[in-house]
C-alpha cells in the first residue's frame, strides 16, 4: 500500500530569504493570497548566511515541492552566481528578489524596479503632467538600489540627472561600474552629506531606518516647505522611519515602501501561480 504525503509535503512551498529577516512581512501577504485563491501553498521566512545561498538553490531545484521564492537584503546580488538564467530587467540591474521555475530551470527575475515605477506613476499631481527629466538623489548601494535607479531612468523620456550617495564610496563606484551597464545615462558619486539643489526625488534604499533611533543624520534643510520634493523610503516597517518623518515636519511629500512592497509581491505571485492577486484593503491593514 503506498504511503500518503503529508499535507505539508504535498503542498507547494514557497521562502523569503535573507538576513535579517524578521521584519518581512512577505509571508503575511502571500499567505493571504494562497488562502484567498484556494491554492494549497505555505510561505515562509529562511534566514540564511552567505555560504548557505549554494546549497539553498540546489535543494530548491531538487524539490519539487519548493516552487518558489523571494530575496532580501543582502543576497539580491549574490544570490546570481547560482541561478540557471536571469530575466532581461534582472539582467540590467544585476539584482534578482524573484525565483522561478521554468522548464527545470531556476530563472532569476527582478519584480522590484517594475514596481517602484508604479509607485510614482500612481502619485497624484507630482509633475503635473510634465514629462521633464527627473533629478534624483539615491541613498546607499546595495541590492535593490540598482532597481531604483533604473526605475527612475524608465520613467524619463529624456536624459535625467542622477546622483548616489554612499558611506562606503568603494561600494557606490563598483556599482555604477558594473551594476547598471545598461543605463544610458550613469549616476554621479556624492560625498556623504553633499546634498544637491533642485532634487525631485530623494530615495533611502539603506536599512538605516529600520531601528527606532536609526538616522542617515544628512541635511536636507534645503528642502524646507518643498512640496514637490519627494522624499521616499523603502523601508515598509516601522511604516514612518525618522527619514520620513523629517520629510513631513519639513513639508515635503512623503512616501514609505508599503505600497511598492506590496507591487513587487503581487508580480511575484503572477509569475508563480499565474494569478493576477487582488491588493484590497485587508491587504493593506495586515500591514499595518
Amino acid at each position: 500500500m503506498t504511503k500518503l504525503r503529508s499535507t505539508y509535503e504535498s503542498m507547494s512551498n514557497y521562502f523569503v530569504i535573507g538576513n535579517p529577516i524578521d521584519h518581512s512581512l512577505s509571508p503575511l501577504i502571500h499567505n493571504y493570497w494562497f488562502k484567498k485563491y484556494k491554492i494549497q501553498s505555505k510561505y515562509e521566512k529562511k534566514k540564511l548566511k552567505e555560504n548557505d545561498l549554494k546549497n539553498f538553490i540546489t535543494e530548491m531545484k531538487n524539490n519539487k515541492q519548493i516552487d518558489g521564492a523571494n530575496v532580501t537584503v543582502p543576497f539580491k546580488k549574490k544570490i546570481i552566481p547560482f541561478l540557471d538564467q536571469l530575466t532581461d530587467i534582472s539582467q540590467k540591474t544585476l539584482s534578482v528578489n524573484t525565483i522561478y521555475k521554468e522548464n527545470g530551470k531556476l530563472i532569476g527575475h527582478n519584480t522590484d524596479a517594475p514596481a517602484f515605477t508604479q509607485t510614482l506613476l500612481d502619485l497624484k499631481d507630482w509633475r503635473d503632467g510634465s514629462n521633464r527629466p527627473l533629478k534624483s538623489l539615491i541613498i546607499g548601494a546595495g541590492g535593490v538600489t540598482s532597481s531604483v535607479i533604473f526605475a527612475i531612468e524608465e520613467l524619463n523620456d529624456v536624459q535625467g540627472e542622477n546622483y548616489i550617495m554612499n558611506r562606503t564610496k568603494k561600494n557606490a563606484e563598483d556599482l555604477i561600474r558594473t551594476g547598471l551597464k545598461e543605463l544610458k545615462t550613469k549616476p554621479k558619486f556624492l560625498d556623504w552629506g553633499d546634498i544637491p539643489q533642485n532634487l525631485d526625488i530623494i530615495v533611502n534604499t539603506t536599512s538605516v531606518g529600520l531601528a527606532k533611533d536609526d538616522n542617515l543624520k544628512l541635511d536636507f534643510s534645503i528642502y524646507k516647505n518643498s512640496k514637490k520634493t519627494v522624499f521616499y523610503d523603502l523601508i515598509y516597517n516601522p511604516k514612518e522611519t525618522n527619514f520620513l518623518n523629517d520629510a513631513k515636519e519639513r513639508g515635503n511629500t512623503v512616501i514609505n515602501g508599503k505600497m511598492m512592497f506590496v507591487l513587487q509581491a503581487k508580480k511575484a505571485f503572477l509569475h508563480w501561480t499565474k494569478i493576477d492577486a487582488e491588493i484590497d484593503d485587508e491587504i493593506l491593514k495586515l500591514l499595518d
